[in-house]
């Protein structure tokens, strides 16, 4: 711990006074404290596996792409702008929710669909590593 320093102006003989807001490594800097972005995510084991999944279904993919063209996507409406069952679409979507690219929210009995960018970020700079490792690696 760091000694508190005292001041004649605050408190008397004995008392603690507040700490000097000039020592250092007790304030952080300017870029510390007003980040733009926060800590970028990091997927979780297993998780670029289940997301390369997927991605690989052309199906699974379309849907992501449905979503990410709208805010905020009911199942209802992939329901009707995908020519395949509900049950199909649902399936699909728990997998897009178990690789964790899509988040789902239920609004009474309707179910909302939004991307998690901050998911496909992550997504993407772990394929760049593996893919920068490979071809450094095939020389």
């Amino acid at each position: 711990p760091l000694p508190v320093p005292r001041s004649p102006g605050w408190g008397g003989a004995g008392r603690h006074t507040p700490t000097s807001l000039t020592l250092k490594g007790e304030l952080d800097s300017y870029m510390t404290m007003f980040s733009d972005r926060p800590d970028p995510v990091r997927l979780t084991p297993g998780q670029f596996d289940r997301i390369a999944k997927a991605l690989a279904d052309p199906r699974r993919f379309s849907l992501l792409q449905a979503i990410a063209d709208n805010d905020e996507c009911p199942y209802q409406k992939l329901c009707q702008e995908f020519p395949v069952s509900k049950a199909t679409i649902s399936h699909h979507m728990k997998e897009l929710v178990r690789a964790g690219l899509v988040e789902a929210e239920r609004d009474g009995q309707q179910m909302h669909a939004t991307i998690r960018p901050e998911v496909l970020e992550a997504y993407t700079r772990e394929l760049a590593r593996r893919l920068q490792l490979s071809s450094t690696q095939s020389r």
